[in-house]
């Protein structure tokens, strides 16, 4: 069956045989598709100044960096979609309003994210923070989100630069963490930083995977895409093969190089989120298929647009689709399949905040 590439907006996605759309939310219809875990996903972000936004309060709608009035071309590496306007937009939301509490991060939130879950049958997101050395506790918020609802798993940030690494990083252990994110782009650090090479080691030591932002994604500072350059991932993956890595965005604009490395290394895995529909199946065609795990980059983009392409990609190929969407990341995440009464029962239970 051959579907569309190019939609007019998010509710288009309801052209799709999995989806239905109510206004701009879109809800996934068939009930065959699921479960699914989403391992790039992000709330509200800040620093310099102590967060502002309120992460557990509910808004009648989310604001998606990706508007969900613009064109949606799956041939294109998502951020290609972006108005000029929007991802000024996008920027400055960021950057400038990340110290106060407007803008559309403000709806950033976890009840938000769980509602958007809950309309796509995804049972999991994982929430990955991204610290500087001072002035900012985003893995200390998103592990407090994680305290919420079980529906939310996340990984912990501690910046290769930050004192006290081997404490904090067990800090951040003891609460929670299922792994490390580390985003070469914003935190400023090249991956094969020597002082990035010994957090990756304490990570191999703990059992916690780091989840990279692999790749140039060509919206980024200048230093910023040179930090993310494929070529630098390799050594830390040959010198640490105890560690486990998961390329974020299978190594954005450069994901051939990123393909490399997994088929190299047993200790490497891709995360789809913000890739084509295209470079989704050459990921599928190249690489073993218990090391694709789907990502979506919520809330740059709705988990829909993510979705969506996976199940296009694995149309017929039942199996893989779950492996992509739910058994590989269970595997890496050390997630045991829950009953669907439990499922069920999740999500009746709308996240409170911790105590």
């Amino acid at each position: 069956m051959s579907f569309p590439t190019v939609y007019s907006s998010l509710s288009d996605l309801a052209r799709l045989p999995w989806f239905e759309a109510y206004d701009d939310r879109v809800v996934v219809s068939d009930e065959g598709v699921g479960p699914i875990i989403d391992v790039h996903t992000h709330v509200a972000l800040a620093y310099v100044r102590p967060i502002q936004v309120d992460l557990y309060v509910a808004h009648s709608r989310t604001e998606h960096y990706l508007p969900s009035c613009c064109r949606i071309d799956f041939d294109v590496y998502v951020n290609k979609n972006f108005s000029p306007g929007d991802l000024q937009n996008m920027k400055r939301d960021l950057t400038l309003r990340s110290v106060g509490p407007t803008g559309m991060r403000k709806t950033h939130t976890v009840p938000n994210l769980v509602r958007e879950m809950d309309e796509l049958g995804v049972v999991h997101s994982v929430l990955l923070p991204i610290d500087f050395p001072v002035l900012s506790q985003n893995a200390e918020h998103a592990l407090g989100a994680a305290k919420a609802t079980e529906r939310i798993l996340s990984f912990g940030s501690v910046h290769p630069y930050a004192r006290n690494v081997r404490d904090k990083l067990d800090a951040q252990l003891a609460a929670g963490a299922r792994g490390v994110k580390v985003h070469p782009a914003v935190q400023l650090v090249r991956p094969d930083d020597p002082r990035a090479m010994k957090l990756y080691a304490l990570c191999g030591e703990r059992d916690m995977p780091v989840l990279w932002h692999c790749g140039p994604v060509n919206i980024e500072p200048k230093l910023g895409r040179y930090l993310s350059q494929v070529r630098f991932y390799e050594k830390p993956i040959a010198e640490n093969p105890k560690t486990r890595f998961i390329l974020g965005h299978a190594g954005a604009l450069q994901a051939e190089q990123a393909f490399e490395l997994v088929k190299k290394y047993p200790n490497v895995w891709v995360e789809t989120s913000s890739q084509s529909l295209p470079t989704l199946r050459r990921m599928i065609d190249a690489l073993p298929e218990d090391k694709i795990l789907f990502g979506t980059d919520w809330p740059f983009y709705h988990q829909a647009i993510g979705l969506a392409k996976v199940l296009i990609a694995t149309e017929h190929k039942r199996d893989l689709r779950h492996a992509i969407l739910y058994g590989n990341a269970a595997r890496v995440l050390g997630i045991e399949r829950r009953s669907a009464s439990r499922l069920t029962a999740a999500k009746r239970s709308p996240p409170s905040r911790p105590s």
